[in-house]
């Protein structure tokens, strides 16, 4: 018979196992039966000749499968982030310019600092195999810094005035991962306040790299002749100098193709490393964004027919064609050699997140390919391939196992590990209705 141990051997760690179970790495080839030894929430050991303590408790995984947990690169509800309420009565232009651009110039911003914790949505995205999200800043234009977090973070350890930020920090696998920016046709943030077009944001966004390239300037020739008056500092543009530096990736959401190729033309302006996300219309494009070496965080959020349509109502010919279109991206960025991987992007349903990225394989992008991005190429672009992503010792125990093919539409998640601890995956509250609108400390 097939045997696929795991074994959980640390305190807060319930030793485990599964027999007759395949593991798919995702780094390398399938083992058909082998075993997987967990030791203070990192795999400790795998392969098909492991031989497991004499003290592991071995649960019978006939016809089950191990796959890495799947991480989501791309959830705004990650994070509790209150929408700002503009000044009351402003009393001059001036002063709701400066107000709106606070709003839209925040790459300060830190998306870790406001993770929840403990939350049920967080929770619900185990249910469906997600085992860590990336965070991402809310706002618009130039909203801040991603992070990514585990979904669920360990029980709590007896201690005497516990508060949230300490175990807040105990889901963060990596802060921040990239500077989030956007080119809204009219910012939300300032009502008429500069900018308020989508010329004005492109306008905006670059001239707001050029500051935080002349204010490094300022501040590395005072540094140097330490005569004048010193340079004032600004946490916006001191912010910014990561990315400048190439020391941080500059994620640009991007749907249509003169959009990615506007993102593109202003990365190789500034020389920034960029990453485009969304990405609906990336396929027309591919070559534009190998020549670059772009990254690619695709939406799994598809365009669907308007609910206020009545059922007999026509469509354009262009809204059918990109609804028809979209789940054949995947396979042309991967037929392009472009690295990608997926969002759920405003996904109400986390199920979907997996039924979507399955329409992409029915479209043409080879099952294997599909793993990948939903596993190691996520943690790639993430960089934290090194603790994520595949099923190799020393990584991080993000464990998902199911009952048959990942893709497979009657497949279902049997057990969940995160930091190798077993995930309740109880039914969770149902989320409301219908879907989001696109967007939404390191270990």
């Amino acid at each position: 018979m097939r045997r696929l141990i795991i074994i959980g051997l640390a305190a807060l760690t319930i030793t485990l196992g599964l027999r007759g179970a395949r593991i798919v790495t995702a780094a390398g080839a399938t083992i058909e039966s082998g075993t997987i030894v967990i030791r203070r929430g990192l795999i400790d050991a795998v392969g098909p000749a492991v031989t497991p303590p004499s003290d592991a408790d071995i649960i019978d995984g006939s016809g089950l499968t191990v796959y890495p947990g799947l991480i989501d690169l791309g959830n705004s509800r990650a994070a509790d982030q209150p929408a700002p309420q503009p000044p009351q009565n402003p009393r001059t232009t001036a002063e709701l310019e400066r107000w709106k651009r606070a709003q839209i110039l925040k790459p300060q911003a830190r998306a870790a600092d406001a993770v929840k914790v403990d939350d049920a949505d967080l929770t619900r995205l185990a249910s469906a195999g997600i085992t860590s999200v990336l965070a991402t800043p809310a706002g618009d234009v130039i909203s801040g810094q991603s992070a990514l977090v585990n979904v669920v973070a360990p029980p709590d350890e007896p201690q005497i005035g516990s508060i949230v930020e300490p175990r807040r920090g105990l889901v963060v696998v990596k802060n921040p991962v990239a500077l989030h920016v956007s080119f809204p046709d009219r910012p939300r943030a300032g009502g008429n306040a500069y900018p308020e077009s989508l010329m004005g944001v492109i306008a905006f966004v670059r001239q707001a790299f050029l500051d935080a390239q002349h204010y490094a300037s300022e501040q590395a020739h005072y540094q140097r002749a330490k005569t004048g008056d010193r340079p004032a500092e600004d946490p916006s543009l001191e912010a910014l100098q990561p990315a400048l530096e190439r020391r941080m990736p500059v994620a640009f959401e991007a749907n249509q193709a003169r959009e990615i190729l506007r993102a593109l033309k202003l990365a190789r302006e500034l020389k920034l490393d960029p990453i485009v996300t969304g990405a609906r219309d990336a396929e027309d494009v591919a070559a534009d964004l190998k020549s670059q070496n772009a990254r690619v965080i695709f939406s799994l959020n598809y365009p669907e027919r308007s609910r206020a349509l009545a059922p007999d109502a026509d469509e354009p010919v262009r809204t059918l064609r990109a609804r028809a279109d979209a789940p054949k991206v995947p396979a042309a960025l991967a037929k392009a050699g472009v690295p990608f991987a997926f969002e759920s992007a405003g996904l109400t349903d986390p199920k979907d997140f997996v039924k979507n990225a399955a329409k992409a394989v029915k479209a043409g992008l080879a099952p294997d390919a599909a793993i990948r991005a939903l596993t190691v190429g996520a943690a790639t672009i993430a960089g934290v391939a090194d603790r994520l992503g595949t099923i190799e010792k020393g990584k991080i125990a993000n464990l998902v196992v199911t009952d048959g093919d990942l893709f497979e539409e009657k497949t279902k998640v049997t057990r969940v590990f995160v930091d190798g601890r077993p995930v309740s995956l109880e039914a969770a509250p149902a989320a409301p209705a219908g879907r989001g609108r696109g967007r939404g400390g390191e270990r």
